[in-house]
């Protein structure tokens, strides 16, 4: 039998008309009532153009108001959004959209030249969609938890990117499994800064719409907005990446966070510990998580009771969610599994990747890792960006915290390099914190923090990072700096 529940949007629409559902940087806000009648509007427009429930509909959007009504609208009429990375060549989208069976994408006014050069029948701007007559269609009122939702594709930096597919139920479940770790205030602000067509920021919307709970949307990464938006604009959580984090603590200086501020969630990947440790010493409440385009966000995450014990820690599964590690004991390194109602229950059109990666419920995640004795999860790091040097296992992140904390180190990333002698040997790329700053030096400071076999054998300077756009470290591209 269906779970089935009250549209989300309508339901918070009814319980709390007046509350403000979005506020933008502008100070301007958008209620949930307002929010509701803008998405069911959207949807009404869009069924002009033959979108029906099961349709696939791409959105090709950078973080935006009008973004958020669409993705809203399209669950009014039961379609699939498929959130599309602004980042990606024309060629890389043209292979999403053929693998998910999009026909339609609709796009931000400003991506509209970009959305028109791909394989659909119909690209058409958010603004185009406004000015179309509204369709009499009977709209979605209830939200049946195991329908399709969205379509995610992965990175793809091993083969060709697989699509996600979340279902209601995991975007519910996600939410869920939240708000039992973190708590739910009457005061809480959620600031979204990470792209919405990622789950990490998407899922701050979802979020929004289940707890009645206001989002502060901020475009584009900016430290003094981000920083404003926590001092002075009532924010209680924002879900960040390390690189935020890192730029954030220089903007601030020798100032506190305020009291309001609950939770600064940390995704993206192990987070250097000495990062961890300025900012616990600064009292600002950085909590890590584990999570995947699979696992619809977080599955993992640091509580509050276990951050300053558990400094490096992702913290223990969610609630409604399960991990192991593969053939392994306490203490000891494997792959992470993973199991709970937010995972999802497969890739779109990919048997292949479905067989080998799903196992009774068991997600393979491809990441790294050990449960310590008391089932707290330490990330290692990703499968294939493991460098074996002479038989030993090196993990980048490992050796990425240590040079961290070089006081002349800004940014650090680590790779493997082909070695005739070793198979791999690990190198390191630093973006200088300013110029005075001398290989020898940050050698130094590592021997005896790492094993010799775990050093740099080369280390280059350079200004900036390979990242994608969640602003995370790409690693399988740092070579790609000394062409």
């Amino acid at each position: 039998m269906a779970e089935v529940i009250p549209h989300w949007l309508t339901k918070q629409a009814f319980l709390s008309p007046n509350q403000p559902a979005i506020e933008m940087v502008d100070g301007s806000t958008i209620t949930f009532i307002e929010l509701k009648e803008k998405s069911q509007e959207f949807a009404r427009k869009l069924a002009k153009l033959k979108i029906t429930k099961g349709s696939h509909v791409g959105v090709l959007s950078n973080n935006n108001v009008t973004m958020i009504i669409a993705i809203h609208a399209l669950s009014y009429l039961g379609a699939v959004a498929v959130l599309l990375n602004t980042r990606l060549t024309n060629e890389e989208l043209n292979y999403q959209i053929r693998d998910a069976n999009v026909t339609v994408v609709i796009s931000q006014d400003e991506l509209l030249y970009q959305a028109k050069e791909l394989d659909v029948d119909i690209a058409m701007s958010f603004s185009e969609v406004e000015k179309r007559i509204k369709e009499k269609v009977e709209l979605i009122d209830e939200i049946d938890l195991s329908e399709p939702f969205t379509i995610i594709y992965t990175s793809g930096t091993t083969g060709f990117p697989k699509g996600v597919v979340h279902t209601y139920g995991n975007h519910w479940w996600s939410a869920i499994g939240s708000a039992l770790n973190l708590g739910l205030v009457e005061s809480d602000k959620w600031l979204a800064v990470l792209p919405y067509f990622h789950v990490g920021g998407l899922s701050i919307f979802i979020k929004s719409a289940i707890y009645g709970m206001p989002v502060y949307l901020v475009e584009k990464f900016n430290e003094q907005i981000v920083l404003d938006a926590i001092v002075n604009r009532g924010v209680t959580i924002a879900s960040v990446v390390t690189v935020m984090v890192q730029r954030i603590l220089a903007t601030l200086g020798d100032n506190q966070f305020p009291s309001h501020f609950r939770c600064m969630l940390l995704g993206g990947g192990p987070a250097p510990v000495p990062l961890l440790e300025k900012a616990s010493e600064r009292n600002i409440p950085v909590f890590q998580s584990f999570g995947m385009t699979e696992t619809t966000s977080q599955i993992v995450t640091l509580s509050s009771r276990d951050a300053l014990q558990k400094i490096g820690s992702a913290g223990k599964a969610l609630f409604p969610a399960q991990i192991k590690i593969k053939d392994s004991e306490p203490n000891e390194i494997g792959e992470i599994l993973v199991k709970g109602p937010m995972v999802t229950n497969g890739y779109y059109n990919n048997k292949k990747a479905n067989d080998s990666n799903f196992d009774d419920g068991w997600l393979s995640t491809g990441d790294l890792g050990y449960l310590d004795e008391e089932g707290f999860l330490f990330v290692v790091d990703r499968r294939k960006d493991l460098i074996i040097s002479g038989g030993e296992n090196i993990y980048p992140s490992e050796i990425e915290s240590v040079l961290t904390g070089f006081q002349g180190v800004k940014e650090v990333g680590v790779t493997g390099k082909p070695d005739d002698y070793w198979g791999q040997v690990p190198i390191a790329f630093i973006v200088p914190a300013h110029e005075q700053i001398h290989i020898e030096d940050v050698l130094n400071y590592a021997k005896g923090k790492i094993a010799k076999y775990k050093l740099p054998k080369e280390i280059h300077f350079v200004d900036s990072l390979p990242r994608n756009a969640s602003n995370k470290l790409v690693r399988n591209k740092l070579l790609d700096l000394l062409k």
